[in-house]
């Protein structure tokens, strides 16, 4: 492990108010996805909607790296360059889901855990060998009557810390997503609850096995009220209390945080970064990792035509510009309707 390497990337992954893309939807995400909007589901698509992506205009100015599945970190760009290698010629650095999904957790009725730790040191050695950098594996923490459980956060801590151990040893950064599900009628206050005592289990959970803190990408949900819930939080109550969340939980060390928008819309994931980001006083950088929330309206844009292309690739960038603004405290809803 070389931590000087691992600090390196990291801080390049949050540095400069730019943020993370996330491509790395499974081919089930990525077919419902594509059914939903009547475009051919095949290997050739997938390849050529992420190509479309990734080599939109200026998009190197606003995103950092790219999270890339496993069929596409193998795949080549309509230049003829693979993924990775075409990713780093353009500044941005190439990363891999390496999670193999969450799965039902044994004798834990309605609760998760995430698979993938069975020959995690072979796969990342073949990925450290295609060119990832970086790396991330998902948790998946639901709210409801009686749940989370202890022992499903502890047992997903576990995981995490496990793949994110494996991930250093290689030289390549773990991303660590604990993601609370915004799925239910549950309030704010009890988001909060949860949130942070999973974010309190994973550090401990992290710190356990030696993980070095200033080596990692967090990629934690807001503190917002479950999406079924009659008794939704202001903008600024989700920023106070997500704010409260992260300093009670992760040590300074940390080089940055990269929220996921876990269903938000495009505006509310930019506007409760731009919030969040005004009232912290923390050391670490506050940033975005967004698949929806950056691409949605782009795919519907493309649609499968590729006379679409360019229209659609102005509204990636555009978006990534948004969020990069928002990083930066610097975004206005006002911006939207531009």
């Amino acid at each position: 492990m070389n931590i000087d390497v691992l600090k390196k990337i990291a801080k390049q992954m949050v540095d400069h108010s730019k943020g993370i893309l996330a491509i790395d939807e499974s081919h089930g995400t990525c077919k419902k996805r594509f059914d939903a909007l009547n475009i051919p589901v095949n290997e050739e698509n997938r390849r050529f909607y992420r190509d479309m992506l990734v080599s939109a205009e200026s998009l190197d100015q606003y995103i950092s790296g790219a999270i890339l599945f496993d069929e596409t970190i193998r795949q080549k760009t309509s230049d003829g360059s693979l993924f990775p290698q075409f990713l780093e010629s353009i500044g941005i650095l190439p990363g891999i889901k390496v999670d193999c999904g969450a799965k039902p957790f044994s004798c834990h009725r309605d609760e998760k855990i995430t698979e993938g730790l069975d020959n995690l040191s072979q796969r990342m050695e073949e990925y450290r060998k295609l060119g990832a950098k970086f790396a991330k594996w998902r948790a998946v923490i639901t709210i409801g009557d009686k749940i989370p459980s202890n022992a499903c956060m502890i047992a997903n801590s576990h995981a995490l810390a496990r793949y994110a151990s494996i991930c250093q040893e290689f030289d390549i950064v773990p991303i660590v997503e604990p993601e609370v599900l915004m799925d239910g009628k549950h309030d704010i206050k009890r988001c909060f609850e949860v949130t942070n005592q999973m974010q309190n289990i994973l550090f401990e959970s992290l710190d356990m096995l030696d993980v070095t803190f200033s080596g990692i990408v967090l990629k934690p949900n807001m503190v917002t009220a479950g999406s079924s819930c009659n008794d939704q939080a202001t903008p600024d109550e989700i920023a106070e209390l997500t704010v409260e969340c992260l300093k009670n939980n992760v040590p300074k060390e940390v080089p940055g945080i990269a929220f996921l928008s876990g269903g938000q819309s495009d505006q509310d994931a930019s506007n409760n970064l731009n919030n969040i980001n005004k009232i912290n006083t923390n050391p670490w950088k506050i940033t975005f990792s967004y698949g929806r929330a950056l691409q949605l309206e782009a795919m519907k844009k493309w649609s499968g035509n590729n006379k679409n292309v360019e229209d659609a690739q102005k509204i990636i960038s555009r978006r990534a510009y948004l969020n990069s603004l928002a990083a930066s405290g610097k975004y206005e809803i006002s911006m939207e309707k531009v």
